[in-house]
This record gives structure tokens, sequence and C-alpha cells, in this order.
């Protein structure tokens, strides 16, 4: 799909492809920021709109992916910025568990320590969770983070780092808590 100049294919077309390969992984990023998952999807689908709508004004400069993931963190951003933040509700799995064949004590554990986590990841400060969230779910390279989020790679590194480390701190906590 990247490989085709874009301004050249039918809009309708590219947007139903581009909707399949990332609206998922745009929500969960939308997600990690807004902490509900009604106002995720809505954010995805202004983004979707966005996109659709500066289509024809797509340089290539990045991904298709990169460029939508920049468009989905400002609009998380913004509406961060806004008032209506207060009214945002915190929803927990954000990102589910593959199911499998196992007892039914240790599927328990399972999803204790995902929704653990998934609690850790979230109240991480933004600069932090967006890292993580970028890097292991969206499976970005720290590259391609530095590129989206204008900064250098050493500092993306850095900051994953810091990220797994604090992480590991909080999830010790909480294990120490039990």
């Amino acid at each position: 799909m990247e490989q085709y100049k874009l301004q050249q294919v039918d809009k309708d077309d590219v947007l139903v492809e581009i909707m399949n390969l990332y609206g998922n992984d745009l929500t969960r990023l939308a997600y990690s920021y807004v902490k509900e998952q009604t106002l995720a999807e809505d954010i995805t689908q202004e983004v979707f709109v966005k996109c659709y709508m500066k289509l024809d004004t797509f340089k290539g400069n990045s991904s298709v992916k990169t460029w939508l993931n920049r468009i989905t963190i400002n609009k998380c951003k913004d509406h961060l910025k806004s008032g209506w933040r207060k009214y945002i509700q915190f929803e927990l799995p954000i990102f589910k568990t593959p199911k499998t064949k196992t007892t039914p004590e240790s599927e328990l554990n399972k999803k204790i320590d995902h929704d653990a986590l998934t609690e850790a990841i979230l109240d991480l400060p933004v600069k932090y969770r967006e890292i993580i969230i970028l890097h292991y779910f969206q499976e970005l390279s720290t590259n391609e983070i530095g590129l989206l989020l204008n900064m250098k790679d050493t500092s993306i590194r850095t900051r994953l780092r810091r990220a797994r480390q604090l992480l590991e701190d909080e999830l010790n906590k909480r294990n120490d808590q039990k």
C-alpha cells in the first residue's frame, strides 16, 4: 500500500485499506492517552476523517502508519488540553490477552497480571507511556518513534529504558503490597 502514489488511486479504496490495516492500533494508541474506549474510538474516527481530507497532500516523507500515529497523538493531546478531560472515565482492559486452553486458576492469574501491567502502563507519565505503547504495542523501532515524536533516537532509547524501570518499580511495589 505504501508504494502507491496516494494521489493516483481512489481515495475511498485507500481509506478502507488504511482503516483495516491500522484501525485497531490507532484505537489502542488513542486509548493509551485518553483512557476511555468510546472516546478513543471517536478520536480514531476523527483521524480517519482527517486522513481522508488530507490524503491528496500526503507527501510520503514517512510511512502512512507513522503519519496516522502522528495525527492520532496530536488529536489525543488536543483532547487532553481541552476541558473535556474531567469527563474521562477509566476502563481497564486496553489490550486483550489471547485465549488458551489452561486451568481457570492460571487464566485468573494471567488476567490479574495483565490488568496490573495495563494499569501500571496507564499510570506512567505520558512521555513514558507513549514510548511503551509505540514500541511494544505498535511495534515501532526507536528510530521510527524518534521520527514520529521529533526526538533523537538516543532520547527515545533513554525514555524507553526509564519507562521500563518505572514499570518494573511499580509492578514490584504492587507485588509487595499483596
